[in-house]
């Protein structure tokens, strides 16, 4: 936002309101347009951040508000249209895992295969939500116990596939999709970027930032191996969307 403020001469209040503009706009646009989703695979996972300070920083932080701490953000991707067909912030418990899944759920047309990693609210999260009425298995990587420095991620050593609910077929167990999502968001969302100054200091905001983030991602980011962006493959637009066209959702 000061990166804003600093090439456009906008006072920081003004940004601060057009980015609560964008994302509502943004938000309400995603949940009209993405809707009646005829996906088959579906593929389920989470992505830390945080808001103001660590969660390990709050009891020490100055004036913290009450969003203070970790902040999750549950995604959920068509593995064959690579379309972000739900997304949630919130915390990493049961109640988040509910009220994501009951988004997923009321934006598909059919039954779906879906894939989670190993997190143990996603079973009864799914079961409570979809019933019988889909096939459920989750993926858990092992991993060595050695480390081989504070930033650096173990080494994976195996994966273990447990069907939960009806019939998965094996070969499509997976979370290779939403993990590369993962880091797309990463990459193109600077409230991600790990040790920076960067961060949400509003959850309201981080909320914001995401659903420009994700309708700019279905609808105008042209994807690699598809050729076309996400929102044309899964038959929900016909073009490419320019960022005019998102402009245009403010008026």
């Amino acid at each position: 936002m000061r990166s804003t403020q600093r090439l456009t001469g906008a006072a920081k209040k003004t940004v601060e309101r057009l980015l609560v503009s964008a994302g509502n706009a943004c938000t309400d646009a995603h949940d009209k347009l993405v809707h009646n989703v005829k996906a088959e695979r579906v593929q389920l996972d989470e992505i830390w951040a945080f808001c103001y300070a660590k969660a390990k920083n709050v009891p020490k932080a100055k004036a913290a508000p009450a969003c203070a701490g970790d902040v999750w953000t549950w995604v959920a991707i068509d593995a064959d249209t690579k379309l972000i067909i739900s997304w949630f912030t919130g915390t990493r418990e049961e109640v988040s895992a509910q009220l994501f899944l009951t988004d997923l759920h009321s934006r598909l047309a059919n039954r779906v295969q879906l894939t989670s990693d190993g997190l143990n609210h996603y079973a009864s999260a799914v079961e409570a939500v979809f019933g019988d009425d889909v096939d459920f298995a989750q993926l858990t990587k092992i991993f060595a116990s050695d480390q081989f420095g504070k930033y650096s991620p173990p080494i994976c050593t195996g994966i273990r596939k447990a069907p939960k609910i009806g019939a998965p077929e094996d070969r499509h167990i997976s979370t290779s999709f939403v993990e590369r999502q993962n880091m797309t968001i990463r990459m193109s969302n600077r409230r991600f970027t790990r040790l920076t100054n960067a961060f949400s200091k509003k959850a309201e905001n981080h909320e914001h930032s995401l659903a420009i983030h994700f309708m700019h991602y279905n609808f105008c980011r042209i994807h690699q191996t598809l050729r076309v962006t996400p929102a044309m493959q899964a038959g929900i637009t016909d073009h490419v969307w320019e960022l005019s066209d998102l402009i245009r959702l403010l008026s």
